[in-house]
């Protein structure tokens, strides 16, 4: 008779994490949020935080010697090792200047990885990922395209993803447009995708960076936008936003919307609404970790229909087709959660989220978006409002 699950079985994933949370649950730590994977434990009035992968820990507490007693039970219920002070995770390196406030996440070394076994670390770079105003299309899809060809486009997309969704926001445009093309690649979106790589050999070493000292000291902000009817094969409008805190991006989207809109107003309240169920996501996250947010999430939103939709109870014909994202957003917005701010659209740094643009465009917004912009920058968004 089996009396517990072999490594490599369906099973195992489920086994071991009703172990593990059995033991967090007798050592009196509570899940956050909608999570499984992440638990909070207060001992001795001192907050421990903990987020797990599988069996990869990262715990976080401000005093030392609680700290290292709770690892120290956690190491005897389990077999493991202690690595010392969080310097790489899945792949992620993380620096932290501690006399300064400021940390770091990079991917340089998968990056350079991805580059060597693709051929592209010695090829001349680019400074956009695409070309400006690049829109690929299913028109040039090759149905029956050759295995080996098949092979190297699927493998770059998906070697983009892992950075996409770890430390690489300014490349999320890319990769949703090129993985809508993985079944069946072309000669265009391999130029497209081989682009990127470019790109990437230009940006390899950069980095996202939080700042203890910055303004808005934990707090959530960000910025949503929208392309209207951008998909050429589809119509569909093209959803972008980025939420930050402490200097850096915590999270961010760019994908295209699952339903086409009539307008550009109704495609900036789907993009708006997307951004609101992460909000609420992140707000009730923080919360459960000790950091509730005090006052409404400002998001800067380029659209003033879609501001006075989420603000105005006035109902019209035309948005009726779109009255559940409408009343979800104002609910929102009527309860205090979340505040949408008028913002010019050249200085919208969700628009690198939508499309391919201008290198001067790109580059400034991405400089934003991985944290890496003057302070002052934060205040000067008062004065960009429309």
């Amino acid at each position: 008779r089996l009396r517990k699950p072999l490594w490599g079985m369906p099973s195992v994933a489920r086994a071991w994490h009703m172990t593990m949370s059995a033991f967090l649950q007798r050592e009196g730590c509570k899940t956050i949020c909608f999570e499984k994977s992440m638990w909070t434990v207060t001992i001795k009035g001192h907050k421990i935080l903990l987020g797990a992968h599988i069996d990869d820990f990262v715990i976080a507490c401000a005093h030392r010697p609680v700290l290292d007693a709770f690892r120290a039970r956690l190491l005897d219920a389990f077999e493991g090792t202690y690595e010392g002070p969080l310097e790489n995770y899945l792949g992620c390196d993380v620096f932290r200047d501690m006399n300064a406030g400021k940390t770091y996440l990079s991917q340089k070394h998968y990056a350079e990885e991805i580059l060597r076994t693709y051929g592209f670390w010695d090829i001349p770079p680019r400074t956009t990922p695409m070309k400006p105003k690049t829109r690929l299309s299913a028109d040039d899809c090759d149905k029956n395209p050759r295995p080996d060809f098949h092979k190297r486009y699927r493998g770059i997309v998906g070697s983009l993803g892992y950075l996409v969704a770890m430390t690489r926001p300014d490349l999320a445009w890319s990769y949703s447009e090129l993985s809508k093309y993985v079944q069946c690649p072309g000669k265009s979106h391999m130029e497209g995708a081989e682009h990127v790589l470019q790109y990437l050999r230009e940006t390899w070493d950069k980095t996202i960076r939080y700042t203890r000292s910055s303004e808005r000291a934990n707090e959530v902000w960000g910025w949503v936008d929208a392309d209207w009817a951008a998909d050429t094969d589809t119509r569909r409008s093209h959803t972008g936003y980025i939420l930050m805190m402490n200097g850096g991006p915590i999270s961010w989207k760019s994908r295209r919307q699952d339903n086409v809109s009539l307008s550009t107003s109704e495609a900036e309240f789907v993009a708006a609404s997307q951004a609101g169920q992460e909000v609420l996501y992140l707000r009730e996250t923080l919360a459960d970790f000790g950091f509730p947010q005090l006052k409404a999430t400002e998001i800067y939103e380029d659209n003033l229909a879609c501001i006075a939709m989420s603000e105005n109870p006035v109902r019209r014909k035309f948005s009726r087709h779109i009255d559940i994202r409408r009343y979800f957003v104002r609910e929102l917005v009527l309860a205090g959660m979340v505040k949408l701010i008028p913002l010019r659209t050249h200085k919208m740094v969700a628009d690198a989220l939508t499309k391919s643009l201008p290198a001067p465009a790109f580059i400034a917004h991405r400089e934003v978006m991985l944290g890496h912009v003057p302070r002052m920058f934060l205040s000067l968004l008062a004065f960009c409002a429309a």
